[in-house]
């Protein structure tokens, strides 16, 4: 069914919640829930593996009675589908408080098996998002939205699952999260994102049974290796820990596998309750070559028990045959080592763990500068050898290269033998600068003693990543012209001169790292004496890079911090272009703000879910709302020129509108009604502006024409003093979705990136045909050019606009300042938001400036609830968008003076000539003030007899002729003499009253 058109948007986040409410399945009271979801069985290796083998399906009955689940099912469908695959369940008479265990398939990864299954089922469930259902029969459901008395208990899982019990699906799962029903699988109330959190999994059976409000007895926590590995002849040993939320740890011992060479040292209790306790497993040097299996047993103070197991793993002795600098080889740039794809014994200081693998370091080195004393060794899994440790490896050198990189990295793989042989000497690092040659340091523990500046966080949730330089990087063509010799050697200079600060792990990091204060990182800041092993590889962007893995926390320091929004010389017209990153009031889920089920959005004439872009759910979209609003508000801008909102009519933006003055707290801004022609693309632009401080000229027009994928908007505004002033909000065609082939729209590797050729024609459409349109129905010269013009300040499309006489108002008052910009990309920044003043106007900008609220801060902080380790989110403007926005203060000025209390004007007759059969006169204008008078001047002719025409009028004003009259300045005392011409057919008397001005009409 069609839904119907969306209400009025005044109504907010409440009743569009409200409605929402209404088509989510009513599953109150039900005695047994599915408490606990699990899709990731199975995924991955290394350190960001999943936890367990399997999927599964938790249940758990909360009430007080027994309920039988014969002839009862669970089932699954993905997020958006509507075929639904079935587990039937056992013949089992589940008791009050009892959990049973659904166990499901499994994946080629992991890191353990799931606790002992009560059901082994088939499905493959996905590891983010999916729907389950707990049914009691086993014929599968065939909708998307499952209802009637079947449907025992639901469980949207993840942001972009499409049906949960309160259309509020839990967050989005991981390798290393599942969905937990609070309160131990008690808590019930009809809403998935309310009832469920996303925790480590936490698998329970039939054996295990806690009733609904019995006291929780929390375990002791053991954390334990899998092995000590020791050199036959040398001594180790590895640290143990144990803690209990609820007891303190009071022993531990070795209960089963004890023998002489193998004990534990150095027992810690813990100091409290939720205190941690630690104690060393350790192997004598005496131990023959073997593996020994032992238990370690951890007790606490109320006689509880936990156990851990570890294999002592004493490994017979290689004989080195090359030390790491022979096979690393002199080098001066990309060179192989000499001794690729051969099997070769080393040994080295482990310098540094990292989830794959670890870097070791001769202590010695050979003394050679052009050869890299370091060298990773790949081991896939996490290794045994503790840092400080010498570690003799036999394993493939080989070269690795990155997918697209131009260079390779010399390490060990294929290892048969990691031997620990005991601890070895302090590696020393060695100083670097960034562009020192980075080949020739590989593998090696290093320090940069100069202060590094984060250059880009994009990659910090996702990677553990952070871009690093030499101070800020800048967009070549931000400062120099295209294809100069100043913008190539700036972006060769750019490239050599940074590093990726990288945090040891080669996935999604379960914590975001280097957070400081207000919750973020910004670029900008700087991070000093920074040491670690440089590392080559994969980084953000697919891009291929030196990074730099920290052997310890890196310290930041907010150099750059946040700053409330600017503050500019008064004027009379604040002007703000802001982009919005697709605010859409219709969501990627299939529902909109109103709570309706909709077909997606519009593109063109094709109406798809997949063309929407922004919120995927109402969740989001209040969160995106809020911060949103939060920077309108905090700018309180006269208008605003608003980006990438959706194309929907006046619809989105009238609801933004209503949330601003919400905010504020009363109707202080309004909506500039959309003009005829919104554009094809699924956003456009948009304007709303303060009615007591402006007033519409006339209706609001677009450009149409074919070369815009997204029209001009322009509207004309009369300030409270009564002058006008044209805004024109553009969004000209973006750098990316590059085209293929070599055309005119190909990057053509100039920092311009793609589809410059099309922003080009855009600009000179802007330039030469919309603006003379819109001056021409204002009547006024005044325009100011804002928005996201998708080029660089010295691109080609803004010299096309500079060129046309538009001037440049962030290179007038922000370059003198700093470096301008208003967007960060490729770890180089660079402003691609625009203000560009007329001529006539550009005398009366008072100020212009960006408010660095988003694009120095790391995307992570956003609205979104996906794809997140942790949800750093608040309602701060700060990452509102990607953008920058910026700000302009306008201070309009009267376009001419009257200047009669200044002067002395006599009238000289006019006298006939025969000749031409015309009347000549003058006007005598006199200064009589004791200041000189600057013109231009303007004589104008008020109350000219009816039928008389002043020949040699440069114009009318107000139905009244004027002649323009040369000269800068009047001294004064001075005399000027303005002659008139006139036609007069009647040859009657005539007559007129002069006034005199300075300025333009």
């Amino acid at each position: 069914m069609k839904p119907s058109a969306p209400a009025a948007p005044g109504r907010l986040t409440v009743l569009a919640a409200l409605l929402a409410s209404l088509s989510a399945p009513a599953l109150a009271d039900s005695a047994v829930v599915i408490s606990q979801v699990y899709g990731a069985g199975g995924n991955g290796t290394g350190s960001g593996a999943a936890l367990l083998k399997h999927d599964f399906i938790e249940l758990y009955n909360r009430s007080s009675t027994a309920v039988s689940l014969n002839g009862w099912s669970v089932q699954y469908a993905s997020a958006t589908g509507n075929s639904w695959a079935v587990t039937p369940l056992t013949n089992v008479m589940l008791q009050p408080g009892q959990y049973y265990m659904v166990q499901e398939a499994a994946g080629a990864g992991g890191t353990a098996t799931t606790v002992t299954a009560d059901k082994v089922g088939t499905l493959a469930m996905a590891a983010g998002a999916g729907k389950v259902a707990l049914s009691n029969t086993t014929t599968a459901f065939t909708v998307v939205n499952p209802s009637g008395a079947a449907l025992v208990d639901l469980v949207g899982y993840g942001s972009t699952a499409n049906f949960s019990e309160g259309n509020a699906p839990t967050g989005t799962l991981g390798n290393l999260t599942a969905a937990l029903r609070k309160g131990n699988g008690c808590t019930d109330t009809d809403n998935n994102g309310a009832d469920f959190e996303v925790l480590a999994p936490n698998p329970r059976n039939t054996s295990v049974i806690l009733a609904c409000g019995a006291t929780v007895v929390k375990p002791i926590v053991a954390t334990c290796p899998s092995t000590l590995s020791v050199a036959q002849g040398y001594s180790g040993s590895v640290p143990l820990s144990a803690t209990d939320e609820d007891s303190i740890v009071t022993g531990a011992r070795i209960s089963a596998g004890a023998l002489a060479g193998i004990g534990l040292d150095g027992f810690t209790a813990a100091g409290a309750v939720g205190g941690t306790a630690n104690v060393s497993l350790s192997a004598a040097s005496n131990l023959g070559v073997g593996s020994y299996p032992v238990t370690i047993e951890f007790s606490n103070d109320g006689n509880q028990f936990a156990t851990c197991p570890v294999t002592v793993k004493v490994t017979g002795l290689a004989t080195p045959t090359k030390t790491i600098p022979q096979i690393q080889g002199a080098s001066t740039g990309d060179t192989p080592s000499p001794y690729a794809n051969t099997v070769q014994t080393a040994e080295g200081v482990v310098t540094l763990k990292v989830s794959n693998g670890f870097f070791m370091q001769d202590p010695v080195g050979d003394n050679d500068v052009t050869s890299s004393d370091g060298i990773f060794v790949f081991t896939s899994t996490a290794p045994t050898v503790q840092v400080g440790q010498i570690a003799r490896v036999t394993g493939l050198v080989y070269e690795y290269v990155p997918t697209g990189a131009k260079r390779s990295y010399t390490e060990f793989k294929d290892v048969s033998a990691v031997v620990p042989m005991g601890d070895g000497p302090a590696i020393t690092p060695v100083n670097v600068e960034l562009g020192d040659n980075l080949a020739q340091v590989e593998g090696m523990l290093v320090r940069f003693n100069r202060p590094l500046t984060v250059n880009q966080a994009e990659f910090l949730g996702d990677r553990g990543e952070l871009t690093l330089a030499n101070g800020r990087l800048e967009v070549p063509t931000n400062r120099y012209p295209a294809r100069s010799p100043e913008a190539l050697a700036l972006a060769a200079s750019n490239a050599a001169g940074m590093i990726v600060l990288d945090d040891g792990l080669f996935v999604t990091p379960p914590t975001i790292p280097y957070i400081g204060q207000d919750g973020t990182v910004r670029v900008g800041d700087t991070v000093t004496d920074l040491v670690g092993v440089i590392d080559f590889g994969a980084a953000g962007g697919s891009i291929t890079t030196f990074k730099l893995q920290p052997v310890s926390p890196p310290v930041f320091s907010r150099t750059n911090p946040r700053e409330d929004a600017p503050v500019l010389a008064p004027g009379n017209v604040k002007v703000a272009s802001a982009n919005v990153l697709n605010f859409f009031t219709t969501f990627t889920n299939g529902r909109n703000v109103e709570g309706q089920t909709t077909s997606g959005c519009k593109v063109g004439s094709t109406t798809t879910l997949s063309n929407c872009r922004g919120a995927d759910n109402l969740a989001e979209f209040e969160r995106q709302r809020d911060k949103i609003v939060a920077e309108l508000k905090a700018i309180d801008a006269d208008v605003y020129g608003l980006m990438e909102i959706q194309n929907n009519g006046d619809y989105a933006v009238t609801y933004l509108t209503n949330a601003l003055n919400a905010a504020v707290g009363s109707p202080v801004y309004a909506v500039v009604p959309a003009p005829a022609a919104t554009g094809t693309d699924a956003i456009r632009v948009a304007m709303i502006y303060k009615p007591s401080r402006l007033t519409l000229v006339g209706g609001a027009l677009s450009d149409d024409d074919s070369v815009n994928n997204r029209p001009p908007m322009a509207q004309t505004f009369q300030a409270n003093n009564g002058e006008k002033f044209s805004l024109v909000v553009n969004h000209l065609k973006s750098k990316g979705s590059c085209p293929s082939g070599t055309g005119l729209d190909a990057d053509k590797g100039d920092s311009q990136s793609c589809w410059n050729n099309t922003r080009k024609l855009q600009a000179a459409r802007l330039v030469n045909s919309f603006v003379p349109q819109v001056v021409a129905a204002a009547g006024d010269p005044d325009v100011l050019l804002i928005g996201d013009m998708n080029s660089y300040g010295m691109e080609d499309p803004v010299f096309v606009m500079t060129n046309a006489g538009f001037v440049n108002q962030l290179e007038r008052f922000v370059r003198p300042q700093g470096m301008p910009y208003s967007y960060v990309f490729g770890s180089n920044s660079g402003y691609l938001d625009h203000a560009l003043a007329s001529a006539s106007l550009s005398p009366q900008v008072a100020g212009a400036a960006e408010w660095h609220l988003n694009a120095d801060e790391p995307t992570v902080i956003d609205y979104n609830t996906d794809g997140k380790p942790q949800d750093l989110y608040n309602a701060l403007a700060y990452r509102a968008s990607d953008h920058d926005p910026v700000v302009v203060s306008l201070n309009l000025q009267p376009k001419f003076v009257d200047l009669g209390a200044s002067v002395k004007m006599t009238q000289i007759s006019a006298i006939y000539n025969r000749m031409t059969q015309k009347y000549v006169g003058s006007v005598n204008v006199t200064n009589t003030s004791a200041a000189p008078l600057s013109g231009p001047f303007i004589v104008k002719l008020n109350a000219l007899t009816a039928g008389v025409t002043l020949d040699n009028a440069s114009g009318t004003q107000d139905g009244a002729p004027y002649v323009n009259v040369a000269g800068a300045t009047l001294a004064p005392g001075a005399t000027m003499n303005v002659q008139l011409i006139f036609t007069n057919p009647s040859r009657g008397v005539f007559g007129y009253s002069p006034k005199f001005y300075s300025g333009t009409f």
